[in-house]
C-alpha cells in the first residue's frame, strides 16, 4: 500500500507547488511555516485537487479520510450524531469516547474547533480508511485530548498516515519526515536519520528530539512553540 508523487505541479497565481516522492505505510509529517501549501498538498493526496502536471499514483488503497484544517468545511448533517453517523462510525460510541454525550442533538457547528476536531478525528480513527489525512489535527484541542489522540495514532500500524502541520511540537512520534521549503515537498527520510537531513528549525524554534518524541512543553525553554 502506497501512494506514488510524480513530479506533480500546482500553481495558482503566484503560488507553486512541486512534488516527488513516495509514502508507505507507518506516521509521515509533512511540516512547513504557514502559507507553505501543506492544504494544497493534502487536498491533492484526497484527489480533491488535480494537479496541473505529473501523476498521482495509489497502490493498495481503497478508502480515503481526510480531516480539513476548518473542519467546519466538511460538516454535512444537522446533528452531531447524525454527523458522526454519516461517517459509517457508531455514534453513542463515539460521543463517549470524545467526552460530548450531551451534545449528541447540538449542531455540530454550534460546538468549539478543538471539541469539532476531536470529534472528527475520533470518529475518522474508527473508520476503515487506508489512508488518513491529518491537516493541523491537533489545533485548538486542550493538551489533554491532544495527548490521547496522539497516543492513538501512534499505535497504527498498518495504515498510511500524513500528518500536516506547522508545528513539529504537536504531533506523535513519526516514521517519515517530509518537509515543504521554496515550493517543493522534500523527503527529508525516516526517522530518527532524518533529522541530520534537515536543516535547522526557524529561530524560536526546537529541533525534533533525536528519538522523535517531542518533550513536554516548557516556555522559558521554547517560547516559540505552541503548548
Amino acid at each position: 500500500m502506497r501512494i506514488i508523487l510524480r513530479e506533480v505541479e500546482i500553481s495558482r497565481g503566484s503560488f507553486s507547488l512541486y512534488g516527488t516522492g513516495t509514502f508507505s505505510e507507518g506516521i509521515h509529517l509533512v511540516w512547513g511555516p504557514v502559507g507553505c501549501g501543506k492544504t494544497t498538498l493534502s487536498l491533492v493526496l484526497a484527489e480533491l485537487i488535480l494537479p496541473q502536471q505529473g501523476e498521482l499514483q495509489k497502490e493498495g488503497i481503497g478508502r480515503t479520510g481526510l480531516l480539513m484544517q476548518f473542519p467546519e468545511y466538511q460538516v454535512t448533517s444537522s446533528t452531531v450524531a447524525e454527523e458522526v453517523e454519516s461517517w459509517g462510525a457508531p455514534a453513542e460510541t463515539i460521543l463517549l469516547e470524545t467526552g460530548l454525550p450531551d451534545q449528541r442533538d447540538a449542531d455540530p457547528l454550534t460546538l468549539s474547533r478543538g471539541e469539532l476536531k476531536r470529534l472528527l478525528l475520533t470518529t475518522l480513527l474508527h473508520t476503515d480508511s487506508d489512508l488518513l489525512l491529518l491537516d493541523e489535527p491537533f489545533g485548538g484541542m486542550d493538551c489533554r485530548e491532544g495527548g490521547k489522540l496522539m497516543k492513538r495514532i501512534s499505535g497504527i500500524s498498518s495504515r498510511i498516515v500524513i500528518l500536516f502541520s506547522h508545528d513539529h511540537g504537536a504531533v506523535p512520534p513519526i516514521d517519515h519526515l517530509w518537509e515543504i521549503a521554496g515550493g517543493r515537498l522534500i523527503d527529508r527520510g525516516t526517522m530518527p536519520e532524518a533529522l541530520t537531513a534537515r536543516p535547522s528549525p526557524p529561530p524560536g524554534r526546537s529541533p525534533i528530539p533525536e528519538d522523535g518524541i517531542v518533550p513536554p512543553y516548557d516556555k522559558e525553554r521554547d517560547p516559540g512553540r505552541v503548548g
